[in-house]
C-alpha cells in the first residue's frame, strides 16, 4: 500500500470534533484520565491541528467531564532515556506548534485542572476563558522534572519567570481568580458558561478577514520577540499586506457605507 493510500489512525476515542458553520469544537475526551496527555493523545492533537479544513476560522478547544487537562500521563515516561525523552518533548512541541501558528485561532475552556502539560497545552492558544473552577500548576518542579511541552517558552512569556519560577519551584496552585489576574485568561465567566463564551467569540473572530486574523497568530508574537527597529519593519510589512488584501477592503467598504458599526463600550 502507498503512502498515499494508507489509512490514517482513528483517533476518535481521545478527540472529538464537531464543525458548526466556520467553527470546529475540539474535545479531549479522556475524562477517567482527567484528560491527561499521552503520547497517542499528543499525535491526535498534531493530525488534528495540522490538518483543519479550510473552511474553518475559529477553533474552541475543551475538555470533556471535569477537567480541561491535568497534563502528562506519568506512567509513560517513568522509564524513557534521554534520547527518548528529547523525542517526546519534541513531539509535544511540534503538536502544539500546529495550535499556535495553525490555520485559525483558537479559544480554550479552561474548568477544573489546568495542570502542567495541560497548562503549556492552554498556554499555545491564543484566547482562553476561564470557569470558577479552574486551577493552574506545574507540579514538574516538585516532582524532579522540567516542562518539556514548551512551557518554558510559553508560560514564562504568559506570566512571567518570576511567577513561573514561583509554580514550579514550591508547587503552588493559582486559583481561577488568581490566574485571571495575572493574565492567564483573558476572560472570566460563571461555571459551564465557557463553551457558550467561546462559541460567541469564535462566531466573532470567524468575520475577520482571513489574512488579519493570521498577522495577529503567526505575526505578533514573532514581533514581540525582536528587537524595536525590526518589529517595526516587520510590522510595516504585514499592515502593507493586510489592507491591501480584498477581504479587508470588503470589511472598510462595509464600514465606509455605514453597514459596519462604529467601536462603542459595552458595559
Amino acid at each position: 500500500m502507498s503512502p498515499a493510500t494508507m489509512s490514517q489512525p482513528d483517533y476518535s476515542h481521545l478527540l472529538s470534533v464537531t464543525h458548526v458553520g466556520a467553527i470546529a469544537q475540539v474535545k479531549i475526551t479522556r475524562p477517567e484520565k482527567r484528560n491527561a496527555i499521552n503520547t497517542e493523545l499528543v499525535m491526535a492533537i498534531n493530525a488534528c491541528f495540522e490538518s483543519m479544513p479550510e473552511f474553518v476560522k475559529a477553533i474552541v478547544l475543551h475538555g470533556e467531564g471535569d477537567h480541561f487537562c491535568a497534563g502528562l500521563d506519568l506512567s509513560e515516561v517513568s522509564a524513557m532515556s534521554v534520547p527518548e525523552s528529547v523525542l517526546h518533548s519534541r513531539r509535544w512541541h511540534a503538536a502544539f506548534e500546529h495550535i499556535q501558528f495553525g490555520r485559525a485561532p483558537v479559544i480554550a475552556v479552561l474548568h477544573g485542572a489546568v495542570v502542567g502539560g495541560g497548562f503549556e497545552l492552554a498556554s499555545a492558544t491564543h484566547i482562553r476563558i476561564a470557569e470558577p473552577s479552574a486551577f493552574y500548576a506545574l507540579p514538574e518542579g516538585k516532582r524532579g522534572l522540567f516542562v518539556g511541552g514548551g512551557g518554558s517558552v510559553r508560560i514564562s512569556r504568559l506570566i512571567g519567570v518570576p511567577r513561573m519560577t514561583d509554580l514550579m519551584l514550591t508547587g503552588r496552585v493559582l486559583s481561577a481568580r488568581e490566574g485571571h489576574d495575572i493574565g492567564i485568561s483573558q476572560y472570566s465567566v460563571g461555571e459551564g458558561e465557557g463553551l457558550a463564551k467561546a462559541m460567541e467569540l469564535a462566531e466573532s473572530i470567524a468575520t475577520n478577514a482571513a489574512m488579519t486574523n493570521y498577522g495577529v497568530m503567526h505575526m505578533l508574537p514573532r514581533i514581540a520577540d525582536q528587537n524595536i527597529q525590526d518589529g517595526l519593519a516587520t510590522e510595516s510589512l504585514m499592515a502593507a499586506v493586510a489592507q491591501t488584501d480584498p477581504a479587508t477592503l470588503d470589511l472598510l467598504a462595509q464600514f465606509l457605507q455605514g453597514k459596519k458599526n462604529k467601536v462603542q463600550f459595552k458595559s
